[in-house]
C-alpha cells in the first residue's frame, strides 16, 4: 500500500531514509518496520525563522516495494527517412526543440556554431591563461548554449506556457539526478550539465538527425514570403553549405552577428528591455550565516543558502539575478574587447564563495532613437568600457561593496573565485550614472532587509549584461512564425522569448509543435 503525504521536518530528518522512517513511526502512526521505501516527491526549505524547516511531499510504501522508474521515459524513433527541420543553435531550445521534432516524426538538423562539449572546455579554460577569448568557442557559444557551463538552474516561472515537468525528465532521461524532479529549486551543477547534453546530442544522432559543429548560419533562404533552408559556413573545412527546410531559430542571447544580419535584411525585430549591473560574491559561510540565522552557517544537512532581493528605485527595478551558491564567478564575453562576467555552480555548490548578478532594469525607452539594436549597442558600449578598465585583458575591474555605496576606491580587493583576476576600479565612477545610483540604492535596502549582507567582505565585479537578449524577433503568438515569413519560428532567449534553461526549453518544444503544424499543412 501507498500512503501520499505533506511533512515538516528539522533538515536532519529530511536528509536520509532512516530517519525519515522514524519519524514516520513516531508522529504518523506508521510502522518503521513495514515502510519499504519513502520516495521525496517535492522537497522546499524554509529559512524564514530561526529554526530552519523541510517541507516534503512523500509517498510512503509499506509492506510493498516501489516502481522501478520515477517517471515515464519518452520513446524517440527513428526519423532518419522523415521530412527535414533546420535548428540553429544546439543551446536549450535548440535541443529541446530538435528532440521534441523527433517525437513528433521529423528529422531535426542541427547547426551549431561552436565546438561539442568537450572540446569547447579546452577553450573556456585557455581564456584564464591567455586572457583571451575564442569568438566562436566560449561561455556563450557551443554545444549546450550559455546554460553549458553556466550553472544549470532549472527553476522557472513561466510554467503557464509549457510542460515544465516535462523538460525536467528529458533531462533525467539523459542523465541528470532525479533529485530535480522533486526539488523546488532543481539544479542540475556546471560539473554534471556537460554529460547530459552530450547524451542529448546522441538521441538526435542515434535516431537519424544530424548535428553539424563549427557551423555558422550567414543567410536564411527564402522563397516568395517561406524561409525554406539556411546557408552556413563549415568553419573547418572553409566552404559554404545549404541545408533545406523550415527553420527554427534559436541562437541564442549573444548572438550579436545574427541579429545585425537580420536587421539588414529588413526582418521584423525590435529592441528589448535587459537587465545590467554586476555580479556580487560574498563568501559562501556569511551568506550562510545570513540567511540559516546561524553562526555556524548550513551546517550538516543543509545545502548553500540562496537568497533572492528586489526593489524599486526611481521606477526601475533592482535585483539579484542567477544566484550561485557555493559558485564561480566566470568570463562570459563573446569576442575581442570586452569583459563580461557570470555564475556558475558545480552540482556539489562547495566553492568558498556565493555570488548573484545584482542588475538594474533598462527599458528600451530609456535609450534614444528608434534603432531596434540600440539596446545591444548599449550593451557593447558598456562591455568595451569594462575592457578598458580591465587593462584590456579579461582581468575584470571590481570594488569592494561598501567602498562602492560610499564611493569610495577600494586599495585591495577580496580573494575571488574569478580565475582571470581582479583589477580595483572605481565602479561609481563610470558605470552609467542610472545604473550606478541605482545599485547604490538597491544595497542599501538589501543591507537593511538581511543585516550583514552590505558589507565590504563582499567584491563586486563589472560587468554583468547578458542577462537576457537586447532585441525580440516578433513571431505571430499562434503559429509560432515570424510575423511575415513562413516558416521562420524564432526561438528561445535569443528571439526574446525566454529568460533561461528551462523556460528555452518550453519554447523549443512549442515552436517545433508548430512547425510539425506547419510541416504537415505543405502536405510534405
Amino acid at each position: 500500500m501507498t500512503h501520499e503525504l505533506q511533512v515538516r521536518v528539522v533538515p536532519r530528518v529530511a536528509a536520509s531514509q532512516e530517519a525519515l522512517k522514524r519519524y514516520l513511526d513516531e508522529e504518523h502512526g506508521f510502522s518503521a518496520r513495514e515502510i519499504t521505501h519513502v520516495r521525496i516527491l517535492r522537497r522546499s526549505i524554509d529559512a524564514r525563522q530561526r529554526i530552519i524547516y523541510v517541507n516534503l511531499k512523500l509517498r510512503v510504501y509499506v509492506n510493498e516495494q516501489p516502481e522501478d522508474d520515477e517517471y515515464e521515459p519518452i520513446v524517440y524513433g527513428d526519423v532518419s527517412e522523415s521530412p527535414q527541420v533546420v535548428v540553429v543553435g544546439e543551446g536549450p531550445g535548440g535541443l529541446f526543440a530538435a528532440l521534441r521534432l523527433i517525437e513528433l516524426g521529423l528529422r531535426p538538423v542541427v547547426v551549431e556554431r561552436g565546438k561539442d562539449v568537450s572540446a569547447r572546455r579546452r577553450d573556456l579554460a585557455a581564456i584564464t591563461r591567455t586572457q583571451k577569448v575564442d569568438g566562436e568557442s566560449n561561455y556563450c557559444f557551443g554545444e549546450g548554449g550559455a546554460g553549458a557551463y553556466s550553472d544549470g538552474k532549472l527553476y522557472t516561472r513561466s510554467k503557464k506556457r509549457g510542460n515544465v515537468e516535462k523538460i525536467l525528465r528529458v533531462f533525467c532521461q539523459h542523465g541528470a539526478s532525479t533529485a530535480i524532479l522533486a526539488d523546488a529549486h532543481p539544479h542540475i551543477g556546471t560539473d554534471k550539465l556537460p554529460r547530459v547534453i552530450a547524451a542529448m546530442r546522441d538521441t538526435i544522432l542515434r535516431c537519424g538527425g544530424e548535428v553539424h559543429h563549427q557551423t555558422r548560419m550567414t543567410q536564411l533562404l527564402t522563397k516568395g514570403d517561406s524561409v525554406v533552408g539556411i546557408v552556413a559556413e563549415d568553419m573547418v573545412q572553409g566552404i559554404m553549405c545549404s541545408f533545406m527546410g523550415p527553420v527554427i531559430l534559436a541562437t541564442g542571447h549573444s548572438a550579436r552577428d545574427v541579429y545585425r544580419y537580420l536587421h539588414a535584411s529588413g526582418i521584423d525585430i525590435e529592441a528589448k528591455g535587459i537587465a545590467v549591473g554586476v555580479r556580487l560574491e560574498h563568501p559562501s559561510k556569511l551568506i550562510d550565516q545570513i540567511q540559516y540565522h546561524n553562526q555556524e552557517g548550513r551546517g550538516a544537512y543543509l545545502p548553500a543558502a540562496e537568497y533572492n532581493f528586489v526593489t524599486q528605485v526611481d521606477g526601475r527595478g533592482v535585483y539579484s539575478f542567477c544566484m550561485c551558491p557555493g559558485g564561480f564567478v566566470i568570463p562570459a564575453a563573446t569576442g575581442p574587447e570586452q569583459i563580461v562576467v557570470n555564475g556558475m555552480s558545480p552540482s556539489n555548490r562547495g566553492t568558498r564563495w556565493s555570488n548573484s548578478g545584482m542588475v538594474v532594469e533598462m527599458r528600451a525607452e530609456d535609450l534614444e532613437g528608434d534603432d531596434p539594436l540600440r539596446v545591444m549597442h548599449f550593451q557593447e558600449k558598456l562591455e568595451r568600457s569594462c575592457w578598458i578598465q580591465g587593462h584590456q585583458q579579461q582581468t575584470a575591474p571590481a570594488q569592494r561593496m561598501y567602498d562602492f555605496v560610499k564611493a569610495r576606491f577600494s586599495q585591495s580587493l577580496p580573494e575571488s573565485s574569478y580565475a582571470p583576476g581582479l583589477v580595483s576600479s572605481a565602479l561609481h565612477e563610470w558605470l552609467p550614472e542610472e545604473v550606478a545610483n541605482r545599485l547604490r540604492q538597491g544595497f542599501v535596502v538589501f543591507g537593511k532587509n538581511s543585516r550583514g549582507f552590505l558589507t565590504n567582505e563582499a567584491v563586486l565585479i563589472a560587468v554583468e549584461s547578458r542577462t537576457s537578449s537586447p532585441v525580440r524577433i516578433l513571431r505571430d503568438d499562434l503559429t509560432l512564425q515570424h510575423v511575415r515569413l513562413r516558416g521562420l519560428f524564432p526561438c528561445g532567449e535569443g528571439a526574446g522569448y525566454a529568460g533561461g534553461i528551462v523556460s528555452a526549453g518550453v519554447d523549443g518544444e512549442r515552436c517545433a509543435e508548430r512547425c510539425e503544424e506547419y510541416v504537415r499543412s505543405l502536405g510534405v
